[in-house]
């Protein structure tokens, strides 16, 4: 009879829970449980586990294996326990010293021949043990591009079993995490948005792009079918700055726990931009499900989140969507479990004028009537709108100005240092306002900072007056007016906020009210 201790982890939501695997073998009929509040793919570890130890040449008990899972409360899914199982359990039968299982941690699912397959969420799950106390976590080595963005709490990674055995009994080091040393590790191309000068004129709309991307703002863009809607919301990315460490570390943590390719973030670092189809559901839009997997808001964490045919999408979707916007996080309250997943997120939409997508364009006559027209405008909400920043009319362009090649065409590339530079100034004021990083741009200033990082002339203050009382802006519109006027000030290098600055900030609300 012997047992063992050791430990592994889980996923719940996009965190890592660490997981104690206690083996315990005993003198009864041969037979595995594993007991603990395993999903299936957790139960069907024991064939996985048994058919992996005896490739390798070790020798499987034949007596009754009891393998626990702690803490017991939490829901174990995933193959990822696979290694500590096994590991566990050559422990408990003698063949692996105990003392060498003291703060390891292990991740991985094992083949049938004792190769160690990549697990959803490796990132998190690393981290998790890391930050237990484990001194020497070890991942697939098919995880290691990901793990890399550890840094110097990067774990081991071995890619088959009997590696992993020989280095807990000789007390070897495995070859660290590297995106470098990576199998299969792959190389990304630069960016695949595409550059602002692949947009001819709409010369309105790519300056209300450069401000929302400058501070980080919603924008919504109104017009008629083929006037460059969504090829403008696609140039964004080009235009927006790089993530920080922090960030990457962050996001690619979110794609790994999604299943999701984390490696264009740890390589480039760029930031994510989602466009779900508009025929997406309230789940997929925040998230949910058996397992509380992580939706389109949360992958677009750090990043920008897409809605094109903004009418289109569930409106329940939609009016959840509300919340996720002022708070920066989806809460997913259960019976059982609450789990909160991060959506700092910069809202980009697309929207037609109405059904037919003609009303107000100049370009053909609209064929809805009054009543179709108000159907259609009310599938978007007041309190929706209200939180959007920047409400930007796109009109179409004439053909014959498709290609004037005697005007030089704006650039990403210049254009993004001018957000760079903005971005900067604010980082640089924010902070010595006491707030945090997350903070550190014109869209999140909170209101209690506002008046003191925004600085409006008395010019600016009546000019916002007027448009809150002539517009009946609310509260919350006024706010977010200062707040883009801000960024126009530090787009043009402005100290203050001034009244110029203001009036363009008041004409991007216009469309939305």
């Amino acid at each position: 009879m012997g047992q063992a201790r050791i430990l592994g982890a889980t996923l719940l939501g996009i965190e890592g829970v660490a997981v104690e695997v206690e083996v315990r073998i005993s003198s009864q009929l041969p037979r595995i449980d594993i007991v603990g509040l395993p999903e299936a793919a957790v139960r069907e570890s024991a064939a996985r586990v048994r058919a992996a130890i005896r490739a390798v040449g070790f020798t499987f008990p034949q007596e009754r294996v009891t393998i626990n899972l702690a803490p017991a409360a939490v829901r174990k899914q995933g193959a990822g326990l696979d290694l500590a199982i096994a590991v566990g359990i050559l422990a408990a039968a003698g063949q692996v010293p105990m003392e060498s299982l003291g703060s390891v941690g292990l991740v991985g699912e094992l083949a049938l021949d004792g190769r160690i397959r990549s697990v959803r969420g490796a990132l998190a799950l690393a981290d998790r043990l890391a930050r237990g106390g484990c001194s020497r976590v070890i991942v697939p080595s098919a995880n290691g591009f990901e793990t890399a963005l550890l840094g110097d709490a990067a774990p081991e990674v071995a890619q088959h079993l009997s590696q992993v055995v020989e280095a807990l009994v000789t007390a070897r080091a495995l070859p660290v995490a590297s995106s470098e040393s990576s199998p299969g590790a792959e190389r990304h191309p630069a960016s695949e948005a595409p550059d602002l000068s692949s947009v001819r004129g709409q010369d309105e709309a790519k300056r209300a792009l450069v401000v929302a991307a400058a501070g980080g703002h919603g924008l919504l863009f109104r017009g008629a079918p083929g006037a460059g809607k969504t090829l403008l919301a696609r140039c964004l990315p080009s235009l927006l700055p790089p993530l920080g460490r922090s960030e990457a570390l962050e996001v690619a943590r979110i794609h790994a726990a999604a299943g999701l390719d984390a490696s264009r973030v740890a390589e480039r670092r760029e930031r994510p931009f989602r466009a779900p189809h508009h025929s997406a559901s309230r789940a997929g839009l925040l998230g949910g499900g058996r397992q509380l997997g992580p939706g389109e808001a949360t992958l677009a964490h750090r990043g920008v989140l897409f809605l094109d045919e903004l009418p289109e999408f569930d409106r329940r979707g939609l009016e959840a969507l509300r919340q996720v916007l002022e708070e920066g996080r989806v809460v997913h309250a259960r019976a059982e479990q609450r789990v909160v997943l991060p959506a700092d997120l910069q809202l980009l939409a697309a929207a037609n004028p109405c059904v037919c997508g003609y009303f107000g364009s100049g370009v053909r006559d609209c064929r809805c009537d009054d009543g179709a027209l108000a159907r259609y405008e009310r599938r978007l909400s007041g309190p929706l709108l209200d939180r959007i920043d920047l409400h930007v009319p796109v009109r179409p362009v004439r053909f014959a100005d498709l290609d004037l090649t005697e005007v030089p065409p704006l650039e990403s590339a210049a254009l993004r240092e001018e957000v760079l530079r903005a971005r900067h100034v604010q980082a640089v004021r924010l902070a010595g306002l006491g707030l945090p990083d997350a903070m550190r741009c014109n869209a999140r200033i909170p209101p209690g900072s506002l008046f003191e990082a925004t600085r409006p002339t008395r010019e600016a203050r009546r000019i916002l007056a007027g448009a809150v009382d002539q517009l009946a802006l609310s509260a919350r519109a006024a706010h977010r007016l200062l707040r883009v006027a801000r960024t126009i000030s530090d787009l043009e290098g402005d100290e203050e906020t001034p009244a110029a600055a203001m009036a363009e900030a008041v004409g991007y609300r216009r469309e939305g009210g």
